[in-house]
């Protein structure tokens, strides 16, 4: 699955909870609305019957999401959140 990050493509893992920094596996997921601001976060998209995170640490910030290490926008509409583990 692939979404559109400031005009390039960026790759959303997909499928269950596999081994990588950051992952968080046995945290559950929680409403986006919830989503604190100024802290690392895994976001997640719904697709289906499934989450869809993105494979990197990100912030929110009013008016969307940045990734955590660069600050770049993230132009994806996530519906769900967890703390981002390192």
């Amino acid at each position: 699955m692939w979404f559109g990050i400031s005009g390039r493509l960026l790759e959303l893992s997909v499928g269950g909870d596999e081994h990588r920094p950051g992952s968080n596996g046995n945290v559950t997921w929680e409403r986006i609305e919830t989503a604190p601001f100024d802290r690392d976060l895994e976001i997640g998209v719904i697709e289906g019957n499934a989450i869809h995170r993105l494979v990197f640490p990100c912030r929110r910030i009013f008016g969307g999401w940045i990734k955590a290490k660069s600050g770049e926008h993230v132009a994806v509409q996530p519906t769900h959140w967890r703390i981002w583990f390192k």
